[in-house]
């Protein structure tokens, strides 16, 4: 991958760069940079691997999966509720989405291979999430801070089926 993806300053990948065409590269804190590490054949520098992972647990895992954007944003919004546009403005600036927990832990057993058991407990609350707002499935979204309320489609394919197959590598 180009150094030219590698925000030094943050130890993470730049979401965007040459924003807008231009020579500004966006340093938003968010998830999609973990799959330069998850996917069967990783396209960053193994060295990068850990800052990244460790960045993404500090600031964007919560016990219902990753926020879209890190609470240290000033475009950050931790609540998805309200009208239409209130929560359209949230969907990708903070709120939760379950199914990036399944990246989330293919990245992180990249760099700790033997420790499923830790990794199990990154799923420890989806669970209960079975009896919370549709009962057997999980919800599309969650509300970025504590209580990490449900939101969006109270069933969520994408949001089972990655917190399953996280949950059956864990094994």
């Amino acid at each position: 991958m180009p150094s030219a993806l590698w925000f030094a300053e943050g130890s993470y990948l730049y979401d965007v760069v040459d924003v807008d065409g231009g020579s500004d590269n966006d340093s938003s804190l968010r998830p999609n940079q973990l799959f330069a590490i998850s996917l069967d054949h990783p396209v960053l520098d193994p060295k990068h691997w850990k800052s990244v992972i460790e960045i993404a647990e500090n600031k964007l895992l919560t016990p219902l999966g990753l926020r879209t954007l890190s609470p240290d944003d000033p475009e950050y919004k931790p609540i998805y509720a309200g009208d239409l546009r209130s929560r359209d403005g949230a969907y990708h600036q903070g709120t939760v989405w379950a199914w990036l927990i399944g990246p989330f832990i293919d990245a992180w057993l990249k760099i700790h291979p033997h420790d499923r058991s830790t990794a199990r407990k990154f799923l420890e609350r989806f669970p209960e999430q079975l009896s919370e707002a549709g009962i057997g499935t999980i919800s599309e979204v969650f509300d970025a801070r504590t209580p990490h309320n449900p939101g969006g489609c109270i069933a969520q394919a994408w949001s089972v089926a990655e917190v399953l197959r996280a949950w059956s590598k864990t094994a």
